[in-house]
């Protein structure tokens, strides 16, 4: 168990390392933030700028700098908020990882009962209402039912808020966005899961004893059927926390998504290097702990 602890913390490592020298390097592509600062002053205070923020440096120099004050927790100073860029994120990421977990806790609580209703109801009516709700659902992309829901419930029913984040109504809408993105995915998991699962010999051994479909179901058929949903569902929260960035822009929800929208187009290397650092050491943690919740679902994986 130590050891592949140990192992998978390593890759986290070698993971977030990957993830920060990508971005480091996108951003330094993109353009000069100092241009952004001072569009219209003379080069040789441009030049006096780019010295005090350490962009005259080769870029090898200016990354060994990063991940050296990066280790400390200190990713640097934002170029247009002046204050540390990490406070910023950390500021923000609560909103974020809340919006995120309600989308995939609505997701999951959609899709577990109806996925599983839809595999032992396997061909009547409501496995078909199902199977055309996945299809439907897969093909809508965030922001447009963002969008459309904005129209119908905030513009024309005038029942939700149609921005931020300062009350529980105004986290539904966003909630709803990516709740009907990840659903429906989640959905079919749990029903092919399902589907295989009611068809093996233990399942029919413990309706043979006499067990209610309930038990039967809750008890012996879903725990084993779960391992793909927790794999996808790990994967999903990954997404979801990239859905965000487009859901928070939608509906200006002060969160991490939106910040780095704002920090891209303004070249801010600070908060956009520290926000998807973070994002991606969220990423990574939600795997991690995915990979030891094999165990608990299925014994015969060991920790190897």
């Amino acid at each position: 168990m130590a050891s592949f602890l140990v192992r998978r913390l390593l890759r986290l490592v070698v993971v977030c390392a990957g993830v920060s020298l990508v971005t480091f390097a996108i951003l330094h592509a993109s353009g000069d933030p100092v241009a952004l600062i001072m569009p219209e002053a003379p080069e040789a205070d441009r030049a006096v700028l780019r010295q005090s923020l350490g962009l005259h440096d080769p870029l090898p120099v200016q990354f060994g700098r990063f991940v050296g004050r990066a280790l400390t927790g200190n990713f640097g100073n934002s170029f247009f908020h002046r204050a540390p860029a990490f406070g910023l994120v950390m500021e923000r990421m609560p909103t974020t990882l809340m919006l995120t977990v309600l989308s995939m806790g609505l997701a999951l609580v959609v899709a577990l009962p109806v996925g599983v209703y839809s595999a032992v109801k396997r061909g009547r009516a409501v496995d078909q209402v199902a199977t055309g709700t996945v299809f439907l659902g897969q093909s809508m992309p965030v922001f447009w039912t963002g969008i459309m829901l904005i129209l119908l419930f905030s513009v024309q029913w005038r029942l939700l808020p149609v921005s931020g984040w300062d009350s529980w109504a105004a986290a539904i809408l966003p909630t709803l966005t990516l709740g009907a993105f990840t659903a429906p995915l989640l959905l079919r998991i749990v029903r092919s899961s399902m589907l295989e699962v009611i068809a093996l010999d233990y399942v029919r051994t413990a309706r043979a004893k006499g067990l209610s479909e309930w038990l039967v179901i809750c008890r012996h058929a879903l725990k084993n059927a779960a391992l793909p949903l927790v794999t996808v569902t790990g994967l999903q929260f990954g997404l979801l926390l990239g859905g965000a960035v487009i859901t928070e822009t939608v509906f200006a929800i002060p969160g991490v998504g939106r910040l780095i929208v704002g920090a891209i187009r303004q070249l801010d290397f600070p908060v956009v290097q520290a926000g998807v650092f973070m994002l991606a050491m969220v990423v990574v943690s939600v795997n991690f702990a995915v990979d030891v919740l094999y165990v608990y679902l299925n014994p015969r994986i060991r920790l190897r």
